[in-house]
């Protein structure tokens, strides 16, 4: 991963080829490395920015939470269709704004002047300069980033940030969660999940963003701050502000549940297009009945760096066996 300012390189066909799934298309190099399995058309691109408007609506529209009065360089690690590193490049036009993700082909063709995307995998080891962001972000990556490469890919991050700099990271995790209580085993939308993660738990973390407290601290970073932040399925609750959030949510929901369950489940675990067609359609009833009160479990952390190591010791080591425990069904 190179900076702006160094030799532009042309990009590598391999990146570029596509298969197509049920009518939607992935990447081929993703599939094949085991890297990422949704889908990456223009139909996914589409589903991406509507759920970047939704958590606009969840953080009141704010980009940036943790306190940063000037930022000059900031690194998106995983930008998908590339929705909030514009808005964040058009809202900071002196900012360099870098994005960087595995597939190019939800890649807006019109970007600001300062918004750069390179196509990278960052399962690999970062190449861009020591003490060089002041803030990074990395959002929904729990299903792109190996489960062993965690902890390296934030000592990456906390190598790559200014003394002073930040890092914030967004994760949902996918094991659906009922307001009430009432959603059990037997309902389609705690069997989604059920499935959805059986189907990548041999090669990802999808509990990942309950660990980023404990990972954060073990990697020196300072003024950590998470929290959990129901985000509802659609518009079951009593309270205005996050029923909206929860009828804003309720499409993109619909789009997701089937969209990123595809591939894993029928290719990964071999199951039928009618069974999964069933299950996607029932899951997505369940999703819409304000009874359920369905939500998912969506994290907010983000951190400071103090000062930077770089002796070559292994800050990751003792990473804490507590986990940061939600109160939820795991």
């Amino acid at each position: 991963m190179a900076s702006p300012d160094s030799q532009t390189v042309e990009l590598d066909g391999e990146y570029l080829d596509t298969l197509t799934v049920q009518g939607r298309e992935y990447q081929k190099y993703s599939i094949d490395h085991r890297i990422y399995f949704g889908p990456v058309d223009d139909e996914e691109a589409i589903r991406l920015d509507e759920q970047q408007r939704v958590f606009q609506r969840v953080f009141d529209d704010r980009l940036i939470f943790p306190p940063i009065h000037r930022l000059q360089r900031v690194l998106d690690c995983g930008h998908g269709s590339a929705s909030w590193a514009v808005e964040v490049a058009e809202q900071y036009p002196d900012c360099e704004v870098i994005g960087v993700d595995i597939a190019p082909h939800m890649s807006p063709d019109d970007v600001p002047d300062n918004l750069w995307l390179q196509v990278d995998d960052l399962n690999r080891n970062f190449t861009f300069p020591s003490n060089h962001f002041d803030l990074v972000q990395s959002r929904l990556l729990a299903t792109g980033i190996h489960r062993a490469r965690w902890p390296t890919y934030i000592r990456d991050i906390v190598r790559v940030l200014r003394r002073g700099g930040w890092v914030q990271m967004i994760e949902l995790y996918f094991n659906v969660q009922s307001d009430n209580g009432s959603i059990t085993d037997e309902h389609a939308l705690r069997r989604w999940s059920t499935q959805y993660m059986r189907a990548l738990e041999d090669r990802k973390d999808l509990r990942v963003g309950s660990r980023l407290r404990n990972m954060f601290t073990s990697a020196g970073l300072t003024e950590v701050d998470t929290k959990m932040i129901p985000l509802p399925l659609s518009a079951w609750s009593n309270d205005q502000r996050t029923r909206d959030i929860g009828q804003a949510n309720s499409d993109n929901i619909q789009k997701l549940l089937r969209s990123l369950a595809l591939y894993p489940l029928t290719q990964r675990l071999h199951m039928s297009l009618e069974s999964f067609d069933d299950l996607i359609a029932k899951a997505q009833e369940e999703a819409r009945n304000p009874s359920l009160k369905a939500y998912f479990p969506l994290t907010d952390t983000f951190a400071s760096v103090e000062r930077h190591d770089f002796s070559g010791r292994n800050t990751l080591a003792k990473i804490s066996k507590e986990p940061f425990r939600f109160p939820i069904k795991r």
